[in-house]
């Protein structure tokens, strides 16, 4: 059985990272790889890493980075002053699809909210995004409100 391991992403990790990111249908439109990589990804790398609220977690194997997500740890005054784990940006390398990394990403970062102790960790999925959405719901996740955005540009 192939051994994985989690821990905080490094600045030397980035390429790889924005190269997952982009590597699927919707990334392909918003996200920009290229060499060198665009001022933006440092600065919100950077931005992550000294915000004890946010993690960036990285998965791997060997010297494989194999899939990513973010944390981001948020206090609330409902719940009689609860905090919560948002988790996004989740990505498995296309190569390492379909062979249950993503189940192990999600139970890595459902114990490390437990740790923090909060009480609810909560995601959201583009609608376009079928297969992603019926994962979440196997891991237990419901689709219990309906959320909303609105984008600036």
């Amino acid at each position: 059985m192939e051994e994985y391991r989690f821990r905080l992403a490094r600045e030397d990790d980035l390429s790889s990272l924005v190269g997952m990111l982009a590597d699927d249908e919707l990334g392909r439109t918003r996200e920009s790889p290229g060499s060198p990589l665009d001022g933006g990804y440092l600065a919100a790398f950077e931005s992550i890493q000294v915000d004890p609220n946010n993690e960036l977690v990285v998965c791997e194997s060997g010297d494989e980075l194999l899939g990513m997500l973010q944390i981001t740890y948020i206090p609330y005054l409902t719940y009689v002053g609860s905090w919560r784990a948002l988790i996004e940006g989740v990505r498995v390398s296309a190569s390492h699809r379909g062979q249950g990394i993503g189940r192990r990403l999600f139970e890595w970062a459902i114990d490390r909210a437990r740790e923090k102790g909060c009480v609810i960790v909560q995601l959201t999925s583009d609608k376009k995004r079928p297969d992603a959405i019926r994962f979440y719901e196997c891991l237990g996740f419901r689709a219990s409100h309906e959320g909303m955005k609105l984008w600036f540009g």
